[in-house]
């Protein structure tokens, strides 16, 4: 059994703009399980937004990871390695996906298939417009042509968001969720919500900062549209806090830490009749591929990271006529697209 690892920049096709942020480019980091000839493949993208970069999660990796001499048990196995990351989920993750795509490939079935999941029945998913220059809108817009929902970044003030609406409208009146990235405050999120919901749009994701439970119960019960918790919503421990305050939660695998939490997070959110959207991060194929295989599971992707970069050096999921499409291959099912030496 051997782990290695490397660092990878992923560039952004325009400039990736939310409320709080912009960025051209992102470093993350692979991470690699090899056995028996096979490869575990897995990838850590850390948000500044919980703390995490990837020299943190570098730091960890060279300082070293304990391995079980053998992968005879994912579950065991994942209990003894998942620890040393020391509570860096996007590390954690990284990890959880290399060790059951490794174990699957031994196995010869998809992760699909060791969840339980139906790949005949996967979502489509949304394709981003985040926030930036207005004069790029139409080349978004036509961008976005294969997929049947966009999700519109929104959060920088009525005015601002208002414009970045009518401009993406005068393009298309395709369904939209809205994603304010905790950037309202009540009065504008109650404006805005009662405004957009004759814009054709499905439900808002965070309006306020994730310490403000106290306003979205307010705008709860004011909006004509439902609130996913994105921010509120890390991992199952949240789901009990929120149960009430929100129509339904987002699950990050970036966020949560590994496959079996959102796991988790999917069986709570059901016994309490929640929705359930599963996003990412800018990440490629490996991280978005990964939560691809959990997508049957829940109500809403937004799946899309991978589109949003312009030179990932992985293929996995891909999609038709906007709905996501697993590789039939097993474990993740990838395929390494790039030439790059310190890629496998």
């Amino acid at each position: 059994m051997e782990l290695s690892f490397t660092t990878f920049r992923i560039n952004c096709t325009h400039p990736f703009g939310i409320s709080r942020s912009t960025h051209d480019y992102y470093d993350i980091v692979y991470v690699y399980l090899k056995s028996e000839g096979f490869v575990g493949r897995g990838e850590s993208a850390p948000s500044a937004r919980y703390n995490e970069s990837t020299k943190n999660i570098i730091d960890i990796l060279e300082g070293g990871i304990s391995l079980p001499e053998a992968l005879t048990d994912p579950i065991k196995f994942s209990n003894h390695v998942l620890p040393q990351a020391k509570s860096l989920k996007a590390l954690e993750v990284a990890l959880s996906m290399a060790i059951l795509d490794l174990w699957c490939q031994k196995e010869g079935i998809s992760i699909c298939e060791y969840f339980g999941a139906n790949p005949e029945k996967m979502p489509k998913t949304s394709f981003t417009i985040s926030i930036g220059d207005l004069n790029l809108i139409p080349e978004k817009i036509s961008e976005a042509k294969p997929y049947n929902i966009l999700k519109i970044k929104l959060g920088i003030g009525e005015k601002q968001d208002k414009e970045i609406m009518n401009a993406i409208r005068a393009e298309t009146d395709t369904l939209i969720r809205v994603d304010a990235n905790e950037g309202w405050d009540l009065e504008t999120g109650i404006k805005m919500c009662h405004w957009l919901a004759d814009q054709n749009v499905e439900f808002v994701e965070q309006p306020f900062k994730s310490t403000n439970l106290k306003d979205t119960a307010i705008l709860r019960k004011q909006s004509p549209l439902p609130l996913i918790a994105d921010e509120n919503s890390i991992n199952s421990n949240d789901i009990p806090e929120i149960y009430g305050i929100f129509d339904g939660i987002n699950i990050k695998l970036m966020k949560c830490g590994n496959l079996f939490e959102a796991i988790k997070m999917v069986k709570m959110a059901r016994e309490r009749e929640m929705k359930i959207m599963l996003g990412c991060m800018i990440e490629s194929s490996i991280g978005i591929t990964a939560a691809a295989h959990l997508s049957p599971l829940v109500d809403y992707a937004d799946l899309d990271g991978n589109l949003l970069i312009n030179n990932d050096p992985y293929s996995g999921v891909t999609i038709k006529n906007g709905r996501l499409v697993l590789p039939n291959k097993s474990g993740l099912g990838l395929s390494l697209s790039s030439k790059d030496k310190n890629l496998i």
